[in-house]
């Protein structure tokens, strides 16, 4: 008997170890963006915590390297969130030049011109907001949310997020969409408290209402200039 109690209470210290799930599902309402509002794709929402009380045990940081592949005029992934300290990988997989450019307080940088197969990397250092753009190409964008610890996550296109690994502790949840006044994702905003068990987080809804986008301008702070013609460089479009 003793031997199964040593057991029992071996699992739930290695159970606690491993920390709590914290999942819920976020849906968008108001949005002009039509994959949205007739599609109903809920990506792009994203989740995190940040210890409200007392520091929570240490945990193995989630930096490393994280991509944005540059993909028929694309950033794919168009939303990621990354911990301090992370490297992002821009590589060019299109068959035309890409010169990816921030110019955004969460991280300023200018990768520069490149080639298509070159592949650059900016590693973050600073907890922020990085909104990306090509200097080249204005309707192409991505947005990188650098957060401070490791505990986050991207919504998929249900809505649907999940946080592995939470410490038990207080923590305040935080949620950012590139589409949400600041004022409603202060309101977002909530305290939870993470304890022996998963945590489901009751579903909530980030609205668009008020969102005003303002067109970006080049590196330079100008206009862009007309795109150039790289039609030749894509047989598909020739037809």
């Amino acid at each position: 008997m003793t031997w199964l109690l040593r057991i029992f209470f071996s699992l739930i210290a290695l159970w606690s170890a491993a920390g709590a799930t914290v999942s819920g599902r976020v849906s968008l309402s108001d949005s002009p963006v039509p994959a949205v509002s007739k599609r109903r794709d809920y990506s792009g929402v994203v989740v995190w915590l940040r210890p409200a009380g007392a520091i929570p045990p240490a945990t193995p940081a989630r930096t490393g390297a994280a991509r944005v592949v540059q993909k028929d005029k694309t950033f794919v992934p168009h939303v990621i969130a990354i911990q301090v300290g992370t490297g992002v990988a821009f590589p060019n997989l299109d068959p035309i030049y890409h010169s990816a450019f921030s110019t955004f307080s969460g991280q300023i940088f200018d990768l520069g011109l490149y080639p298509p197969g070159a592949s650059r990397t900016v590693t973050f250092r600073h907890a922020g907001i990085v909104r990306v753009f090509c200097n080249i190409h204005p309707t192409m964008s991505a947005v990188i949310v650098v957060v401070e610890d490791p505990w986050f996550a991207v919504s998929d296109s249900t809505g649907a997020f999940s946080i592995s690994g939470v410490p038990p502790g207080e923590y305040r949840m935080r949620v950012f969409h590139e589409r949400a006044t600041q004022k409603t994702l202060d309101a977002l905003e909530r305290r939870i408290a993470v304890g022996g068990r998963d945590l489901p987080i009751p579903a909530f809804t980030v609205s668009e209402t008020g969102y005003v986008e303002m067109p970006h301008k080049n590196k330079y702070g100008q206009d862009y200039p007309p795109v150039p013609d790289d039609r030749a460089a894509y047989p598909a479009q020739r037809k």
